[in-house]
């Protein structure tokens, strides 16, 4: 999944809304995307898929505009994350044809590429005839585009939701009453994570379920890695030395510093954990943290700081990931869906997204780069979108050290994970049999699936 994203249960199209919510949007002090004028999509009704999420509430808005540019329909679906996940899969893995775009979803993203399954963007924007030029396939954040990308380089993809991971700390009021810094290691993270536990009711730390995004940039932090050599090596490494000492470093943290019960806390749980100072340290992508910022409900924001999450002693590899906008293969309609693809990502609808409604988590160096971005996310001299843009780009600046999860086997070895780091918190197991429990059962069951190993 690309955490950092609201979901909800009950599919949602389109058709629910208001008709008219555009016209209160003040869209005539924004330029439009380009968009041909003789409507020659006229009579066509476009399906597209994604799971539910606040760039797609807020898209929705100006839909009717894109409507009435080009003379389509636009029947957007939004389901559950794991919903649409389920049906999108069982779609494009069929060779069905019910969809025109869909959400390529940042864990089945290396799968769905590798089989084929969809449409190639490039000879969409290599043909200027289809694309003008000030699009520019170069604005996207490279991090951020690196799931949707062949071995060839080839572009099925272009994102439009980025999560860069980042440290919320809630209470540095506390942390300075006990003359605390900002942790910048490890090692200081357990020691203020320690040292503001059960100060005023505050827990030290807050995380929550998923533990296949939270665990491995400790792993790499110290030392290891999910797979041997990702992508072209995917054995997985899940009991090296330095995998051990992460789950047992994590596991420390859930278990001593914690809320009871964090072991099925939700984003959700654990984001209000954060706004409301009942926990000091939350870890996760910066558009579940820098709430305790920008959001109306947060209690903490004079006593809050967004910073970079803290460096293993070998690297520094904080988590990111990002979703995209593809085109299936078997689409019925592939110009009509790159028009909506083109429009829902162009620099004009980014920026309204930003201005008008203050969604940070742009993929566009541009937008997040520009005046505009700059003074909505700078809060008390804490520039948020220069933190979002360097951890989006580390993976682009050298070694993709985030190749562990794109690969199209990683969801069978992160349910595994999760497994491990529920038996080391609850001392089911200790961290090296855990880690060689996970071992063992990751091969087999990638064996199984037909991964040659």
């Amino acid at each position: 999944m690309a955490f950092g994203s609201n979901h909800a249960a009950r599919p949602v199209s389109r058709r629910t809304l208001l008709q008219g919510s555009a016209a209160t949007l003040g869209v005539a002090s924004f330029p439009l995307p380009a968009i041909a004028q003789t409507k020659p999509f006229a009579g066509i009704t476009l399906h597209g898929a994604s799971f539910q999420h606040r760039f797609f509430t807020l898209l929705q808005n100006y839909i009717p505009e894109f409507e009435q540019q080009t003379g389509m329909k636009v029947d957007l679906q939004l389901s559950a994350f794991p919903v649409y996940n389920q049906q999108a899969n069982l779609e494009l893995v069929s060779g069905g044809s019910a969809y025109d775009f869909v959400n390529v979803t940042f864990i089945l993203a290396a799968r769905w590429v590798a089989a084929g399954l969809l449409a190639n963007l490039d000879e969409f924007t290599s043909d200027p005839n289809l694309t003008p030029a000030d699009w520019n396939p170069k604005d996207f954040v490279e991090g951020a585009q690196l799931p949707y990308r062949d071995a060839k380089g080839a572009t099925f993809g272009y994102s439009w939701e980025g999560g860069a991971m980042l440290m919320g700390l809630s209470r540095m009021d506390l942390m300075q009453k006990k003359g605390l810094e900002i942790p910048k290691t490890f090692g200081e993270l357990q020691q203020v994570c320690a040292e503001i536990n059960g100060t005023d009711n505050v827990n030290g730390i807050v995380s929550f379920q998923l533990h296949h995004w939270c665990l491995p940039p400790y792993i790499q932090g110290f030392g290891g890695n999910v797979f041997r050599n990702p992508p072209a090596d995917i054995m997985p490494t899940l009991n090296s030395p330095e995998a051990v000492e992460a789950v047992d470093y994590y596991a420390n943290l859930l278990r001593n510093y914690a809320p009871k019960g964090v072991l099925t806390y939700t984003e959700d749980q654990a984001r209000q954990s954060l706004l409301t100072g009942r926990s000091n340290i939350f870890i996760h992508s910066s558009s579940w943290v820098t709430p305790i910022l920008l959001s109306d409900e947060s209690k903490v924001k004079d006593t809050s700081r967004v910073v970079r999450m803290p460096a293993g002693p070998v690297h520094d590899h904080p988590a990111s990931n990002s979703q995209g906008l593809g085109i299936p293969k078997n689409a019925k309609n592939k110009q009509a869906a790159w028009e909506f693809i083109k429009w829902a990502l162009s620099p004009e609808i980014s920026m309204r997204l930003v201005v008008q409604h203050g969604h940070s988590s742009i993929c566009r160096r541009s937008v997040i780069q520009s005046d505009d971005y700059r003074k909505r996310n700078i809060v008390n001299g804490q520039d948020l979108g220069a933190l979002y843009l360097d951890v989006l780009e580390l993976p682009g600046r050298g070694e993709n050290y985030m190749a562990y999860r794109t690969v199209k086997e990683f969801p069978i070895v992160g349910d595994v994970i999760n497994k491990a780091v529920e038996q080391v918190v609850t001392g089911q197991l200790s961290p090296r049999d855990a880690m060689n429990a996970a071992q063992d059962q990751a091969v087999a069951n990638l064996r199984r699936a037909g991964t040659a190993l």
